[in-house]
């Protein structure tokens, strides 16, 4: 068995602020890190546990430079992705000899009443496919699905592991803690949420043959709103999209991964409309 995982930071036991989470900080951020890289290490103890073999891991927070590698495995069956830009950003490194997907540290998705809550970007707002309201776990297990292949654990806070769990009934879902508004949560200490990871990737791969790859149906739209008239103005320039409204644009797709990466692109371009200091 061969698992991919996907890390991400905002969804890690004990974190509530972007200070925490921000490469650029000295003091919160490299402790926070290190619980992150914990919690990966857990994920991947669990899974081979439960009987995988090679792991691959793909850091997707920030910068995506955050693991610390004298955390991680050292054996040849392990290997880490790591550093940005990225052309598939938070599945970078995925592909079809998997046989399932972690998502690890995973957050509520734009607009959600949650700690640290956002879909790829500070400039969107929301995220539709074929009319879904998407979460960033939504869309990148909709990218393994078209390939076959079963998102099987999730670990973030309550209300992603909620919203992922009652759209694939068959993940191992370990919420490490609670959200009080954007910037407080009811929390796990660190070394109380990698005993829970570590179990429950154990029993996510006991899910696999019963689980079911994720599916948007044929054809996709892709609806974004922005934060601002600024950000659609830019995401409008690029081939495919069309302006809806004054934050909002579409574009549509026989294939999803096509949808996907118009999706990555127009996160990067909308970006560029930002002010300049």
């Amino acid at each position: 068995m061969n698992v991919y995982i996907s890390c991400d930071m905002e969804g890690t036991a004990g974190v509530c602020s972007w200070k925490q989470c921000d490469p650029g900080d000295v003091h919160e951020y490299p402790i926070c890190r290190r619980f992150m890289s914990r919690e990966v290490r857990a994920a991947v103890d669990g899974a081979r546990e439960g009987g995988a073999r090679d792991v691959v891991v793909n850091d997707s927070h920030w910068s995506m430079r955050n693991l610390l590698f004298d955390e991680l495995p050292s054996d040849p069956g392990f290997r880490v992705v790591s550093g940005a830009p990225k052309p598939w950003s938070m599945m970078q490194g995925f592909d079809t000899a998997a046989d399932a997907v972690f998502f690890t540290g995973y957050h509520a998705k734009a607009g959600d009443c949650a700690t640290l809550s956002h879909t790829f970007s500070e400039s969107i707002y929301a995220v539709y496919v074929n009319g879904t309201p998407c979460s960033e776990a939504l869309l990148n297990a909709a990218l393994a699905g078209s390939y076959g292949i079963p998102l099987v654990l999730i670990t973030g806070d309550s209300t992603i592991v909620g919203d992922v769990t009652k759209a694939m009934p068959w993940v191992v879902g370990i919420a490490v803690k609670d959200a009080i508004g954007f910037s407080a949560i009811n929390s796990l200490t660190p070394r109380a949420a990698c005993t829970a990871i570590r179990s429950g990737a154990r029993d996510a791969m006991q899910r696999i043959e019963r689980a079911r790859p994720f599916l948007f149906d044929s054809p996709f739209e892709l609806t974004i709103e922005t934060v601002g008239v600024e950000h659609a103005d830019y995401i409008e320039l690029m081939p495919g999209f069309t302006r809806l409204g004054g934050r909002s644009v579409r574009f549509a797709a026989n294939e999803y991964s096509l949808l996907l990466q118009a999706f990555i692109a127009a996160t990067r371009i909308a970006a560029a409309a930002d002010p300049i200091a």
